[in-house]
C-alpha cells in the first residue's frame, strides 16, 4: 500500500502505512500495533519509516525503551485518524453496493422499443429493487457509453465492432404489414415483385435504404419499393399503417398486438425479413455493478425466448 489513503477495512488486505502510524501511536509501540493489526514488528516499523521518508518528516522519537510522537507526528496524528475513518467508511460503503443491487442506474435506449419494452419493464423492476433508481435516456442515435455516464445500453439491431461487450437479451424480427381497409383498395401482394405497385411506408435510418431484403427457403429477392413517407420512428411508421397509408415493412416489437387483434394483416407472410439482436451493451462483461446485472437477468426474462410480442 503505497498511498497515503489506500485503506481498507478487508481483513485479507494488510494495511496501510497511515493506518499503522494511528496504531502505533495509539499503542506507543511497534509491538502493541503489530499485535493489533496482525502484522509482523518488523512490516510495521518498515512501514513507519516509508511514511516518513515520503512525508520527510520525523513522525516518532525512538529510544530502545519508548517510542514517542515528535511535534510533527502529534499534528498530523488527528488528520490520520479522519483519513482512516473515511477510509473505512468508502470501503463499507462500496462493498454494501457491491453485495446488492442499490444506486442510480443509468440506461440509454432507442425511442420506439424504449416506450414500448424498457418503460413498462420497469414497474416490476423498482418493486424487486427498491434501491436502485433508473435514470433511463431515450435516444435513437448510439451515444457513447463513457462520454454519457452509462451504466448500460439496450441496442435493437446489427452492432457495429467495437470494444463494448453486448449481451444477448433477445431476438427482434421484423414484418412487412398493412391496414385491412388498404389491402382492400389496393389489393394483396402475391410475390415480392408486387411490392413495387404499392406504397411503402419506410425507416429512414434502414441501412439498407429503400431496398427491402426477403427471403424463402433458400430463395431471396430485392425490391427497390417506393412510397409517400418515410420517418425514423417506428411507432409513427405503425400509426401511418393503421391510418392505412401503406404497407410497412416494421419490427414485430411495435406491431405484435395490433396483428393478433386484427388491427394490421401480415403481407407476404411466408417471406423472412432479416432477423436482428436486442443487447445490452456494457463497458466490462467483469465486475458488473449488481444495479447493471439485476437489470440485464429482469429484462431478458421478461422479454423471453421467442420473445413475448412474437406470434407465429
Amino acid at each position: 500500500m503505497n498511498s497515503l489513503f489506500m485503506i481498507a477495512n478487508d481483513p485479507a488486505a494488510p494495511p496501510s502505512d497511515l493506518e499503522l502510524f494511528v496504531a502505533v501511536a495509539d499503542g506507543e509501540g511497534f509491538s502493541v500495533a503489530a499485535r493489533r493489526l496482525g502484522v509482523s514488528k518488523a512490516l510495521a516499523s518498515t512501514a513507519i519509516a516509508r511514511l516518513e521518508d515520503r512525508l520527510g518528516v520525523r513522525l516518532f522519537h525512538r529510544t530502545t525503551r519508548r517510542i514517542s510522537l515528535t511535534e510533527a507526528g502529534a499534528a498530523a496524528l488527528p488528520h490520520a485518524r479522519r483519513a482512516v475513518l473515511a477510509a473505512r467508511d468508502a470501503h463499507e460503503a462500496a462493498t454494501r453496493l457491491r453485495a446488492s443491487p442499490r444506486g442510480t442506474l443509468r440506461i440509454s435506449a432507442p425511442m420506439s422499443f424504449g416506450l414500448l419494452h424498457v418503460v413498462p419493464a420497469l414497474g416490476g423492476f423498482a418493486q424487486a429493487y427498491r434501491e436502485v433508481k433508473v435514470d433511463l435516456v431515450l435516444d435513437d442515435r448510439m451515444l457513447d457509453l463513457v462520454e454519457g455516464g452509462f451504466d448500460l445500453a439496450v441496442r435493437v439491431g446489427t452492432l457495429p465492432d467495437s470494444s463494448l461487450v453486448a449481451q444477448r437479451l433477445g431476438r427482434s424480427r421484423s414484418a412487412l404489414v398493412a391496414h385491412p381497409g388498404y389491402l382492400e383498395r389496393r389489393g394483396i401482394p402475391r410475390a415480392p415483385a408486387d411490392l413495387v405497385e404499392h406504397d411503402a411506408l419506410h425507416y429512414s435510418l434502414a441501412s439498407t435504404g429503400d431496398e427491402w431484403s426477403l427471403r424463402r427457403g433458400t430463395r431471396t429477392e430485392q425490391v427497390r419499393v417506393r412510397g409517400t413517407l418515410q420517418t425514423n420512428n417506428s411507432l409513427a411508421l405503425r400509426q401511418a399503417a393503421l391510418q392505412g397509408l401503406g404497407i410497412a415493412r416494421i419490427p414485430l416489437f411495435a406491431v405484435g398486438e395490433d396483428l393478433a387483434s386484427g388491427r394490421l394483416t401480415r403481407v407476404l407472410p411466408e417471406w423472412e425479413l432479416p432477423e436482428h439482436g436486442i443487447y445490452a451493451v456494457t463497458t466490462s462483461r467483469e465486475h458488473l455493478p449488481p444495479k447493471t446485472r439485476a437489470f440485464i437477468d429482469y429484462f431478458r426474462s421478461r422479454i423471453g425466448e421467442p420473445a413475448h410480442w412474437e406470434s407465429d
